[in-house]
């Protein structure tokens, strides 16, 4: 950590485990002095959190001697970087003209009611991110649903189910324990 003091309630410490601090710590320390390692810092920090809260935002501002407000334009910037929790998957609905013309709200609504979370929020199992984006440039596929990095191309309303189901299945059989619970979907 720098030399400045910050208090414990400064950097959030009882945020995350004190694991995860020493990690950020770790990373914070190997990159200090360098020139441009802000995004590779806070690149490995959400890797470690999932996201990037004020807290580990101070940490790393602390950490690379840099003003708060430095830290927060870069994460507030750039997309890939978020000050939400997210889920294990990202799910992202194009609602661009093509997508919104074939109907992605229908779509929307479906992936809202079956995740019972709205667009920046994540489901209440910790699977699933729901966003909205503008545009995926696949217009002649519309409406597409994109999926980490698997795209559901002319998605209709009623195969929302179906292809949650499907990544809920996924993670079971990664995790090779099939857990009923996980596996709920909302009728």
């Amino acid at each position: 950590m720098s030399e400045m003091a910050l208090s414990e309630a400064e950097v959030g410490s009882g945020e995350f485990a004190p694991e995860q601090w020493e990690r950020i710590d770790a990373v914070i320390g190997r990159h200090r002095g360098k020139p441009g390692a802000l995004i590779p810092v806070l690149e490995q920090v959400q890797g470690i959190c999932g996201y990037l809260p004020e807290s580990a935002q101070r940490r790393v501002a602390a950490g690379l001697d840099l003003p708060l407000s430095q830290v927060y334009g870069v994460v507030t910037f750039y997309s890939f970087f978020t000050m939400r929790p997210r889920g294990r998957h990202k799910i992202s609905v194009c609602l661009g003209t093509a997508c919104h013309v074939a109907g992605a709200t229908q779509v929307l609504a479906a992936m809202q009611e079956q995740l019972d979370c709205e667009p920046g929020e994540m489901s209440a199992d910790r699977v699933f991110s729901l966003e909205v984006v503008r545009c995926l440039g696949a217009c002649g596929l519309a409406p597409v649903v994109k999926i980490d990095d698997d795209t559901h191309s002319g998605v209709r309303p009623a195969q929302v189910r179906e292809i949650l189901r499907r990544y809920r299945c996924q993670d079971a059989e990664s995790a090779a324990v099939l857990q009923p619970a996980t596996l709920a979907v909302k009728e």
